[in-house]
């Protein structure tokens, strides 16, 4: 026994030296330490002699304006000429070996010198580059030196034709200027796999896709494809191994392909496949990620070696539905500018922060980001794939479709995006415009996701294209859309904006609903004369958010042959970018700029926590517990039970009205000081779930709470920790009325960037910042020292706090670290892998059309039940004529009409529905943001007839909530002449149902 042993682990000694004993491994340098920058323009900065010993030292990510984030409106942000320097040598094995440069972004237009010479530029803003620098660094001990003149004007031109970037917006992309992503150093041998920078390198690296995918089986035919290039003289043959490892670093594939001969200067693809079994497969909150290692073999000797981290996942798009591994999924989630940014750092923050940020949108049972306007960088994509979070990735867009060079600009970003990421699980759906394109340029971007990733599972559309033959998915920006057959989802919804600040009209600040105006002005010059629906207390915001999502959820897959896949809220976390209330930032998010929750969160956690329907029970009492004695007001109870009971001191207060599926209103409640009580219960009296919240005593301490990187405060200068400070009460709850000044001060090697508060600056990097509502949070980044970092926090009548975090030691040697900023972060596997039942039952049959006849414009009823939102069945105009028969396919006992008029926010038809000449229903219609349910009563009918019975009226319901464009058309309602036609019925497409 003790010889087998033995034996055992000489063989691993052995095997583990054929892969390590290569002539040269190819090595991935983390390249962001010792940099040095100054704003301005330098003469012979580029050149080696150049003397920056007085430039500012920063550790990359850093935009060099990053601390002027939510200190300045978005279009006051700095911009102008900055210069980054750097100086570093290679390691001793480099020499007569290939070097790359990889930049994950700059802002905006950049040259790039090494050693003086110009090695090339990249002017898009966005997305990732890199060059080869082979030819233009120097060997150990050389000291080479990087430089980059960087210029992040908005009105940056394109050198080579003139054209701006029409994503370099003073609307929605706020302008970080600098470096204010990673950069990575690569050293290969002359045998290489190349990287997937195409614009710039004209390479597409290693492409990982997953075939023949059995969900119940957990099998999958893996394939691997690596570009391949030979710069040595001679000629080779290759032979491609790959290798997969699981979460937990077991090897569990090795498999190769034919040895290939590669001419000396060629370019070659090399591929390789095997079935896998028993495979974990990436999922919503089931951040399941593999490692496939990629060698080069010539001669029996590893040559190079790639590591791609990726996950496995099926996906489809079909009637009207969202599958992710064989389950049918509702989008829900959020519309996050791709900034994603932090007060004082702005979107330059460490890998852990945006698992810590995208993680929330988890946790609060959001399972789709959308990405605004531009691609996202790979910090955030790779962080969704942690997280497991799905992603819809845009390339680079205003708004609307572009023409000649703006075109050609978006064309490439496609393309250099879809190369660049198409390892990522993550990412589910390829935008290809904030709003509809041509079917021309939607062919034309479809044919570069077919190129470049035609395995990935990933829908290609665009915002609206909601009738498009191009576009594989669609919606729009602000209305609830339903398909039989490519899913629409809704891009950006529930636009309405409030501080954290304001809880209600009833507590400090006592902001009433509405207040504060604003001198704000849109894009297009108006002026924002109220903003009212843009200034909400956090009660009004929480139930507009319920209210809103409602729409999606009652449209929900189960519930007819046309459903919608959902739709994303507008936006996570507040941002410094368009705004409109009186605030300079927009406030429109579930979570303020430090991530401190909103009840709006909490209320979507609720509504959401299901892939379809409702699977895990909650509720939750918006607000506090903390009021005068003479406080009389509204309670509201956000719950996925049938029933609310609420309970005050244990006594009960009865059942709660119920609206919007979610909402329960409990009128007139007398405050008292004790306990407030929510139970929810399903249609049989079974408690489901419950919610409490207590009346706090005096604020009595302060308590500091801190949050970093789970292996480690690093001393790299670039880390950062989160520090939460509550003020509260003698038994350790939170105060949720107090609104204390904090005074904090630190010591140690770290810098302070404090955090965010309505006031002056809103106390942008002050060291005096007030909690809000009790809480508040504030971040430190570390020094270029381990150190010992003490922070302590004291206000007047109250106990102070310290905390002490260490920083460790970070490993860098002459500008080079091979510790990656992602560097062991762990995936969230919380959700667990994809449940194998149903994510909905049906909820009703329903009837299908097969005929209609009006006594107008008869060549035009089909377009009321085509299962297109832009066409539309009208009368002309006459009140007499206003009318239309449909004829059922078969006989059937309806009991629902499910409808979308022309002119759905602001019309209401004045109608009757008859079934068989049988009055089932008469009234005028409600507005809304889409479709309404009409209940009938219920009658065995095959012909159903809607008639108008008076003269419409016309007024918005939805007051000034619109984006960027206020005179924009708010739907489908473009008669010019429909002030002389008060007698029309217009109907966009009509649906019938029956019980089951």
């Amino acid at each position: 026994m003790e010889f087998n042993k033995l034996v055992c682990a000489i063989l691993i000694i052995f095997n583990t030296g054929q892969l390590t004993s290569q002539e040269f491994r190819r090595t991935k340098f983390n390249f962001n330490s010792d940099w040095r920058l100054k704003s301005g323009d330098f003469k012979h900065a580029e050149t080696n002699n150049y003397d920056d010993s007085s430039w500012k030292s920063v550790t990359l990510p850093y935009a060099y304006n990053q601390k002027e984030a939510f200190l300045k409106a978005i279009d006051d942000l700095t911009t102008g000429i900055v210069w980054y320097r750097k100086t570093f040598v290679l390691p001793k094995d480099a020499e007569d070996k290939k070097v790359f440069i990889e930049f994950e972004g700059i802002r905006q237009g950049g040259i790039i010198y090494v050693n003086g010479q110009k090695v090339g530029m990249h002017e898009n803003g966005v997305m990732a580059f890199g060059f080869d620098i082979s030819k233009f660094v120097k060997p150990y001990p050389f000291k080479n030196v990087i430089a980059l003149r960087i210029d992040n004007d908005w009105k940056y031109k394109e050198t080579a034709t003139g054209a701006t970037y029409r994503w370099n917006n003073t609307n929605f992309n706020a302008n970080y200027g600098g470096i204010p992503k990673n950069v990575y150093l690569h050293i290969t041998n002359k045998l290489y796999q190349t990287l997937p920078l195409y614009s710039s390198l004209k390479t597409t690296g290693v492409y990982v896709y997953a075939k023949d995918i059995d969900i119940k089986n957990k099998s999958a035919s893996v394939h691997v494809e690596t570009e391949i290039r030979n710069e040595f003289k001679d000629d080779k043959e290759v032979v491609l191994l790959v290798e997969i490892y699981d979460l937990e670093k077991n090897k569990v594939a090795s498999f190769s392909s034919e040895k290939s001969k590669i001419n000396s200067g060629e370019i070659i693809t090399l591929k390789s496949s095997q079935l896998l079994g028993d495979l974990n497969f990436w999922s919503w909150g089931y951040g399941y990620l593999y490692t496939v290692k990629t060698y080069l073999k010539v001669d029996g000797e590893f040559v190079d070696e790639v590591e791609t981290i990726t996950g496995f996942r099926k996906t489809a798009f079909k009637n009207g539905e969202v599958l992710l591994n064989d389950r049918v999924i509702q989008i829900k989630g959020y519309a996050q500018r791709t900034s994603n940014e932090w007060p004082a750092i702005g979107m330059s923050v460490p890998a852990w922060v945006s698992d810590f940020s995208n993680n929330m949108i988890v946790e609060g049972n959001g399972n789709l980001v959308r990405w605004m306007h531009v691609t996202p960088w790979k910090q955030d994509v790779e962080s969704c794939d942690r997280v497991g979070l799905m992603q819809a990735m845009p390339a680079g867009d205003a708004e609307k479709d572009s023409q000649g060079d703006h075109w050609k600009q978006r064309v490439s970003l496609m393309r250099d995006a879809i190369i660049y990421n198409r390892n990522n699980p993550s990412i589910i759906f390829y935008e290809c415009g904030n709003e509809v394109i041509s079917e021309p340029h939607m062919h034309e971007m479809k044919s570069i996701r077919n190129t470049y990733d035609p395995y990935g599972g990933r829908a290609i559309g665009s915002r609206e294209m909601l009738d498009s033959k191009e576009a594989e998915y669609g919606g729009e920006m602000l209305y609830i859309n339903k398909s039989a057959g490519k899913p629409l989802w809704a891009t950006e919804y529930s636009r309405d904006e409030g501080l954290r600040k304001y809880w209600d009209e009833y507590s400090p600040p006592y902001h009433k609903d509405g207040d504060g105006g604003t001198t704000h002005s849109n894009v297009n010059g108006s002026k924002v004369a109220d903003a009212s629906p843009y200034n909400r207390n956090q009660d009004s915001h929480a139930i507009e958010n319920v209210i809103r999502w409602n729409d999606y959820f009652v449209e929900r897959p189960g519930t007819g042959h046309r459903v919608s896949s959902g739709g994303v809220n507008i936006i996570f976390s507040d941002t410094n970018t368009h705004f409109r209330g009186a605030e300079n930032y927009r406030r429109s998010g579930e979570v303020d700029p430090m991530r401190i929750p909103k009840d709006g969160y909490f209320a979507h956690q609720v509504m959401w926590d299901g892939w379809v329907d409702i699977e895990n029970f909650r509720t939750h009492i918006l607000g506090h517990w903390n009021y005068a004695s003479d406080v009389v007001k509204n309670i509201y109870v956000v719950s996925s039970g049938e029933r609310v009971e609420l309970f005050v001191n244990e006594k009960s207060k009865g059942f709660g009205e119920k609206s919007n599926s979610f909402l329960f209103t409990f009128k007139g409640i007398q405050w008292e000081d004790g306990s407030i009580k929510a139970v929810s219960y399903d249609s049989d009296g079974n408690i489901l779930s419950g919610d409490e919240k207590i009346t706090a005593g005096k604020p009595f301490r302060i308590k500091l709470t801190p949050h970093f990187n789970p292996n480690g405060f690093l001393a790299n200068g670039a880390d950062v920790a989160l520090v939460d400070v509550e003020v509260v009460d003698k038994n350790g709850q939170r105060c949720a009325l107090d609104n204390s000044l904090v005074e904090f001060s630190l010591k140690g090697n770290a810098s302070w960037l404090g955090g965010i508060a309505q006031g002056t600056d809103n106390y942008i990097l002050s060291k005096n910042l007030p909690v809000e509502n009790g809480v508040n949070r504030v971040m430190i980044r570390s020094g270029f020292k381990a150190d010992r970092i003490s922070i302590m926090a004291k206000s007047k009548g109250l106990e102070s706090d310290k905390i002490e975090i260490t920083t460790i030691p970070f490993e860098t040697e002459n500008g080079l670290s091979t510790q990656l900023p992602n560097h062991n972060l762990p995936s969230y596997l919380e959700r667990g892998p994809t449940p194998s039942k149903p994510s909905y039952t049906i909820k009703r049959n329903p009837i299908f059309i097969s005929h209609a006849t009006a006594l107008s414009n008869q060549d035009m009823v089909y377009n009321s039940y085509d299962d297109n939102e832009l066409t539309e069945w009208r009368n002309d105009g006459r009140i007499k004529t206003g009318k239309i028969t449909y004829t059922l396919a078969k006989t059937s006992l309806v009991n629902e009409c499910v409808v979308k008029f022309t002119g759905w926010r602001r019309k209401s038809y004045s109608i009757r529905i008859l079934a068989d000449n049988q009055l089932v229903y008469e009234g005028d219609t409600e507005r809304s943001l889409g479709y309404i349910t009409i209940p009938l009563k219920p009658v065995l009918t095959k012909d159903i007839t809607i008639e108008l019975i008076g003269i419409n009226s016309d007024n918005d319901a939805f007051n000034q909530i619109v984006e960027v464009d206020p005179n924009k058309e708010l739907d489908m309602f473009k008669d010019t002449d429909d002030e002389n036609k008060k007698g029309q019925l217009r109907i966009v497409e009509i649906e019938f149902y029956e019980e089951l």
